[in-house]
């Protein structure tokens, strides 16, 4: 979510994206876009040049969602400490197989 904060106003090309949050993958980051678009959230653009492009843009039902997200940032950003050592335990435990 972070990665797309400064991207929110103006569109952006799907490649990106891609390169703005690396650790997705292609296929992951397509079925989130689709799903985005389905609920309204972003709406797909197909630019007719060549190759084709396509441009993804937030909507006006996208952007009421910016002050929940800027609060769950900085929740996040605020627990971080604790989130990485509740992973480290998991990641513990799923190697030791506790």
């Amino acid at each position: 979510m972070r990665s797309l904060r400064p991207r929110r106003a103006r569109p952006a090309r799907f490649n990106e994206l891609r390169r703005a949050i690396p650790a997705v993958t292609q296929k992951s980051l397509t079925a989130t876009l689709r799903r985005l678009e389905r609920n309204g959230v972003i709406e797909r653009e197909v630019v007719s040049t060549r190759p084709v492009a396509v441009r993804y843009r937030i909507t006006p039902l996208g952007k009421t969602l910016r002050q929940p997200i800027d609060v769950l940032l900085a929740w996040a950003s605020e627990h971080m400490p604790a989130i990485e050592r509740a992973r480290g335990a998991f990641d513990t435990r799923e190697e030791t197989g506790l």
